[in-house]
């Protein structure tokens, strides 16, 4: 009599040794913010039409990141975003935020589709040049393949840049997909209401501390915050504990 052949025995452990062993590769390769240095932060939009309003409360708050950072060592900002036919743009790094407003001021939303893909491979071609400390998206959508989005995420966790992802709205592919960018690169997610300034502010506002003192500055930064600061310094600690 034929024997069929012995199954072998995946266990659920196979999947999370797995995940473990990338994890920690990721902890190892991440490299301390340097006391005292100038941070430096890619600052990413979806310029699309949907976003029109958001774009424009950003353009309002965007002082605060500088101002929050400046007895930390500095902020760099570059602000790139996407819009249109497969529009992609990034300004010239600033320092302050006089420099900043006059690229934001200029820019108009366009509808297209999302471009966030073409956002992280950018990021990583970035600070392979000169490292950047975070980068932060503020999105309501995604139209792209999660998994390719997703491959090019571990890449750019693998050279120890967080992400923050602030997600206006309550789209379930995008929440989905901003999560797994948010795990895979050691970052944050969190969701945002697009009528509340306050909110927005205080979120970029952490992530510069963030960029420009390192996770013990952002830690420092939420005591006294609302929940979604608190939020995102606590999904920083956890991943990286």
């Amino acid at each position: 009599m034929v024997m069929a052949p012995k199954k072998r025995d995946i266990t659920a452990t196979d999947g999370r040794t797995d995940v473990q062993g990338f994890l920690n590769k990721l902890a190892a390769t991440t490299t301390a913010h340097a006391a005292g240095t100038r941070g430096r932060l890619l600052f990413a939009m979806d310029a699309t039409a949907s976003r029109e309003p958001s774009w424009d409360t950003a353009c309002q708050i965007q002082g605060d990141m500088f101002a929050q950072t400046a007895t930390l060592g500095g902020l760099d900002v570059q602000l790139a975003y996407y819009r249109g036919y497969k529009d992609f743009r990034a300004t010239p790094w600033v320092s302050t935020s006089a420099d900043l407003i006059p690229f934001m001021s200029r820019v108009r939303c366009l509808g297209g589709q999302t471009q966030v893909e073409r956002l992280l491979r950018y990021a990583v071609r970035e600070t392979t040049k000169q490292r950047i400390n975070a980068l932060v998206f503020v999105g309501d959508c995604l139209e792209e393949d999660i998994d390719q989005v997703c491959t090019v995420a571990g890449e750019l966790g693998m050279l120890g840049v967080p992400c923050f992802l602030f997600h206006e709205g309550f789209e379930p592919t995008a929440s989905r997909a901003f999560k797994q960018i948010a795990t895979l690169t050691r970052g944050a997610y969190c969701r945002f209401d697009a009528s509340s300034a306050t909110q927005l502010r205080d979120l970029l506002a952490a992530v510069a501390v963030y960029a420009a003192g390192g996770r013990k500055a952002l830690s420092d930064f939420s005591q006294g915050k609302a929940a979604s600061v608190l939020q995102i310094a606590h999904q920083v600690s956890a991943r990286r504990s």
